[in-house]
């Protein structure tokens, strides 16, 4: 299904990727190679944890290169560290940083999303409302992709096991802070069928507005399970 909607895009769309799993990282920075693309969604690898905050800011990050984000309005223990290790003396007019613009209208950015494939429930790394709340300040939509079921699975590693739970509520929520919009994938097909819309409607807005780059933030994990299930029902990977 990821393939599919990778090669439904335009030529003329620029794609990146990010995949979080214990962390996050950027995969592939925003190319209009559909190869690139497709390699780097088979370099993925199963990995425990659940990042959801973190992939959130690193394609906020990719998208404004820019951008300073102060983790301590996402993760609240950053604050925490800072109090209990003290800050050298002047620290704070040495740090001082430029306000901040002021926040735009969500979902007013129309030149990129984000589209987040996930479990939806966080193990790990910033809080992902926070992170909706700075994507949302910067107009930014989120499209949330919920997988799985609220029953949970076992997914097996090498000498690990971890359950993972969708958590529908927190997704519903991220859409909403950023105008974005909430797609649950029970199955394979369900799946593809979501990303066949989500390719339809980006590519409708693309012509009423000149959208540069579309970031798909695919949870290394979550994506695993996605391929699962097509192997279930299809007898192939996404």
């Amino acid at each position: 299904a990821a393939r599919e909607f990778i090669e439904a895009q335009p030529a003329s769309t620029r794609i990146g990727l990010v995949s979080f799993a214990g962390s996050a990282a950027l995969v592939q920075p925003p190319t209009f190679s559909k190869d690139d693309l497709l390699a780097a969604i088979d370099r993925f690898t199963f990995q425990r944890g659940t990042a959801v905050g973190s992939g959130i800011l690193i394609s906020l990050q990719t998208i404004f290169p820019d951008l300073d984000i102060d983790m301590r309005t996402v993760d609240p223990l950053t604050g925490l560290r800072d109090s209990r290790q003290g800050m050298p003396l002047g620290s704070e007019a040495r740090d001082a940083k430029p306000a901040p613009p002021p926040p735009s209208e969500p979902g007013s950015f129309k030149s990129a999303a984000i589209i987040l494939l996930t479990d939806g429930q966080t193990t790990t790394g910033p809080d992902p409302l926070a992170a909706a709340r700075l994507a949302a300040d910067r107009g930014v939509r989120v499209f949330t992709v919920g997988v799985g079921t609220d029953k949970g699975e076992i997914l097996v590693g090498e000498g690990w096991s971890v359950r993972v739970r969708l958590d529908e509520d927190s997704l519903r929520n991220i859409a909403k802070i950023t105008g974005g919009e909430y797609y649950y994938a029970g199955t394979a097909g369900e799946l593809k069928k979501v990303y066949q819309e989500l390719g339809s409607r980006l590519t409708l807005e693309r012509r009423e507005t000149e959208v540069s780059a579309i970031f798909a933030g695919l949870g290394a994990v979550l994506m695993l399970v996605a391929a699962g299930l097509s192997l279930l029902w299809f007898h192939r990977v996404v």
